[in-house]
């Protein structure tokens, strides 16, 4: 019980370290550029507060379950041989974390209502709605697959840097006949799928995977998942855009 509240309050410090750079810029700009009073500035406060309380349960929860689950699962899978299951672990969990991550959530409703605004769709909460969460559904997809292409690169020791440059290749061929108006919304989508949901998981998976099969590093192996997740949501999202 003393350990894990001394590790819970080494979590709280580094929260309040991370966190204190920022509000102290935005009170800066408050009070000496914007010339607010004292009393504006309780808000920025109070909310810094429940940020650095959630922020320190959330790094303690990944530490204390989500990251080892992850890992253990990869590694137990990869053991008992099940390729099948092994990618169908890695799409669902790609899926998953990225369907929830509180990033994408607000880039989509944005994504919508300026797309509504713009009279790309319908001005209506319901057309809106559905803009969203075909947004969200095709980067959670994109993410699902990427950790698909990351396993078997794992299993089947692919180059990745060929696989990037390959990704990023095609990513720049379908931004010339893209519509410009999803091109931003595309490459945006590809860096929220990489928040603070997804990228415990994913490097979870990663390691355990290559900690579990013989004749690869950990180091060398073990990751570059992230940057699959980061590069196949942008693809996807343009190819999105054509077709809606």
């Amino acid at each position: 019980m003393r350990e894990a509240l001394l590790t819970l309050g080494r979590d709280a410090l580094s929260s309040v370290r991370d966190l204190a750079p920022i509000v102290l810029v935005i009170g800066v700009f408050q009070i000496f550029v914007i010339r607010q009073s004292a009393a504006d500035l309780a808000p920025l406060v109070s909310g810094g507060l429940l940020v650095v309380a959630g922020l320190t349960l959330f790094i303690y929860g990944l530490r204390m379950a989500l990251f080892p689950v992850g890992e253990s699962l990869a590694f137990s899978l990869a053991e008992k041989g099940s390729v099948f299951w092994l990618v169908l672990f890695a799409f669902v969990l790609g899926f998953g974390t990225t369907i929830v991550e509180p990033a994408l959530i607000v880039v989509a409703g944005e994504a919508a209502q300026v797309a509504a605004e713009a009279q790309a769709i319908e001005l209506s909460a319901a057309a809106m709605d559905r803009y969203a969460l075909g947004l969200r559904l095709t980067v959670a997809v994109a993410v699902g697959v990427a950790l698909v292409l990351g396993v078997l690169r794992i299993l089947l020791n692919w180059s990745l840097p060929a696989m990037i440059i390959s990704g990023y290749l095609a990513v720049v061929l379908v931004t010339t006949i893209a519509p410009p108006e999803i091109i931003g919304i595309a490459y945006d989508s590809g860096g929220v799928t990489t928040s603070t949901v997804t990228v415990p998981l994913v490097t979870a998976l990663g390691i355990g995977l290559a900690s579990a099969i013989r004749d690869r590093n950990p180091m060398l192996d073990g990751f570059g998942l992230i940057a699959l997740a980061s590069l196949t949501p942008i693809l996807f999202v343009l190819l999105f855009g054509m077709l809606v």
